[in-house]
């Protein structure tokens, strides 16, 4: 299985807007500085997250994203999911026409296999387990420190101009 930048992306912004969003909507501009995504590229992201419930936009001052579930209902396949990112090890995406003569290679059900463990193990794991592991704990912490810091060097920079 070859997961894209869009399911990795996918599944970042989802760790980090369900670690800061705990008391305050997240703007894309801020999940962007934290774990250097574009900011368009976040944009899409989220346009397919909303879509399939996962998030919700607040607007007005202090706007932004929060999650619209829990992060214990929210799995990690079902975000890669909603971003139309397949979970699958085969070389024909399931159509069983791996070979020229549109039949099924040798290894396909192999492959079959490989995916549904895959699948299976991306289900059983929520946003809040991720979230619940001490490097990734870490992590996003660290990342708000660095993020904040280069808050206060750009407010810094405009207010001296």
């Amino acid at each position: 299985m070859r997961l894209t930048t869009k399911g990795r992306y996918a599944v970042t912004a989802m760790l980090d807007l369900a670690f800061h969003s705990q008391i305050n909507p997240v703007t894309l501009t801020d999940i962007a500085t934290r774990q250097t995504i574009s900011l368009s590229y976040l944009e899409q992201l989220f346009a397919r997250l909303r879509k399939a419930g996962m998030v919700k936009g607040v607007r007005g001052p202090g706007g932004g994203y929060k999650l619209s579930r829990d992060p214990k209902d929210i799995s990690i396949a079902q975000i890669i999911t909603a971003v139309d990112e397949p979970i699958d090890s085969t070389k024909c995406g399931n159509k069983k026409n791996c070979r020229k003569d549109n039949q099924p290679c040798l290894t396909h059900d192999l492959w079959m296999g490989l995916s549904s463990q895959i699948r299976s193990y991306l289900e059983g794991i929520s946003l809040a387990e991720v979230l619940t592991r001490e490097p990734i704990l870490e992590l996003a912490k660290k990342q708000s420190q660095e993020a904040h810091v280069i808050e206060i060097r750009q407010h810094t920079k405009m207010s001296a101009a």
